[in-house]
């Protein structure tokens, strides 16, 4: 018989019992449901609301409760509908009477809210790891391979050489935000609806801020009907995951493109691909494939919770029991993402020859040898257009900017002198770009360093 069930002259029908239970995956919350509930049972003793004897009753009763669910023993029941009954039956079968009392003063609207919010608080500190150790085995590799040098790529067009290292801060950089992000995420995740009740509050003397204290929340929620019907700490917080799954996607891109042979720019180890049923010779780099194609996944997430929110009034509805399950497989798959994909990064390797012969192709100078032409007091524009139009002959002639002969230059570049054939290393491009950003040695030195010192253990 459900615990709510005293209005009722009917039991519930069996396939509404399967439809509206959640015990199956909110299972997961128990750890967080059942400190909740020690918090709530010592504030009620505090207030004198219920016996000092029962308190201490429940809290033992609810670690015996913790136990069993630790070990595996708790036999979990579907007519119970979630884990808050699951827990509250057991504690009153193994503690008696005293255990009807822990629900004085508070809903399962305020409890699963609660029970939520610590679930993600813990999460965020999970997810700040991984990000962790994404970022540090980034830096590893670029530590590793310092002065490689590959071309950059706009429209994935060669564009201008930069350093291989450069390439993996930029992705350093982009894993720092999405930890920025969850932190800011976290402080608004740790406040208290507890207390809320089911949608106006509790005529007994609850003391909030002492069950805030208890569970380590910054703050209380101050207004009960958004305390019990808000989700958005869930939709930021799988937006913090949608955005971090973007990051993986395009870096997993990158790496997918560097390991085709038309690049042919990086190795990777062979216990982090796979190979083909009919073709021996493949080599796959299913793990940047599936991480690329399990992005969408996280975005679905985000977007059926938005939907399900969209036309939801004030407060509780039952459609807020779907947060759950896309919000489990979104932080899941994000987890398990991170965590392959930086041993992954472990085994990636530069083919640095390869790189090194892409990026000297003399075409990715031209804009090098646009910027001598403003030094020489060439109006950008103007240089840009000479340039351009030294380029379009040098392509007509079927030859590199750095075949091209002072003469042939001048046609289009009145103002170029010898020192312009000079331009076409690499080498000597990448060393220019030395101001904050830009993909100097120097500059990605101090960044490498930078990188070292903020990401040390």
């Amino acid at each position: 018989m459900a615990l709510w069930s005293g209005r009722f002259t009917e039991d519930t029908d069996g396939l509404v019992q399967a439809f509206t239970e959640s015990i199956s995956y909110d299972r997961r919350l128990y750890p967080y449901d059942i400190q909740g509930s020690m918090a709530h049972a010592k504030m009620l003793g505090k207030q004198g609301i219920i016996p000092a004897a029962d308190v201490e009753q429940i809290v033992n009763g609810l670690k015996a409760v913790k136990a069993e669910m630790d070990e595996k023993r708790f036999v979990f029941r579907t007519e119970l509908e979630d884990i808050h009954m699951n827990i509250e039956a057991r504690l009153t079968e193994l503690i008696g009477p005293a255990g009807a009392r822990l629900h004085t003063g508070r809903s399962r609207n305020d409890q699963v809210a609660t029970d939520e919010r610590l679930f993600l608080r813990h999460e965020c500190g999970e997810l700040d790891s991984l990000l962790l150790k994404m970022q540090r085995a980034l830096l590893t590799t670029a530590q590793q391979y310092p002065a490689v040098i590959m071309p950059g790529f706009t429209h994935l067009q060669h564009a201008q050489p930069i350093l291989f290292a450069h390439h993996l801060l930029a992705y350093i950089e982009m894993f720092n935000r999405d930890r920025e992000r969850l932190a800011d995420a976290r402080r608004r995740i740790n406040r208290l609806p507890l207390g809320a009740g089911a949608v106006a509050g509790s005529t007994l003397p609850l003391d909030r801020e002492f069950v805030a204290a208890e569970l380590g929340f910054e703050t209380l929620l101050y207004n009960s009907m958004d305390a019990v019907g808000d989700r958005d700490y869930l939709v930021e917080f799988l937006s913090c995951l949608a955005i971090c799954a973007m990051h993986i996607s395009r870096l997993a891109e990158d790496v997918i493109l560097w390991y085709s042979q038309e690049f042919a720019f990086v190795e990777i180890g062979d216990a982090f691909t796979t190979g083909s049923s009919l073709m021996p010779q493949k080599k796959n780099p299913d793990v940047a494939e599936l991480a690329r194609g399990k992005t969408g996944r996280v975005y679905g997430h985000l977007l059926a919770l938005l939907t399900t929110l969209k036309g939801l009034p004030l407060t509780y509805n039952r459609d807020l029991q779907e947060d759950k399950e896309g919000l489990f497989d979104a932080l899941d798959t994000v987890k398990h993402t991170l965590a392959t994909f930086a041993a992954m990064l472990g085994t990636l390797k530069p083919r640095t020859e390869r790189m090194h012969e892409a990026a000297s192709d003399s075409f990715l100078m031209a804009t090098d040898l646009a910027e001598w032409l403003v030094r020489q007091g060439v109006p950008f524009r103007d240089a840009h257009h000479q340039v351009g139009r030294f380029v379009a002959a040098c392509i007509s002639r079927e030859q590199s900017l750095a075949e091209a002969t002072l003469e042939q230059m001048q046609e289009s570049l009145p103002a170029a002198t010898a020192e312009c054939l000079q331009l076409w290393k690499p080498e000597q491009s990448v060393a220019a770009r030395d101001l904050p950003g830009g993909t100097a040695p120097a500059q990605v030195c101090c960044r490498l360093t930078f990188w070292q010192e903020k990401l040390k253990g």
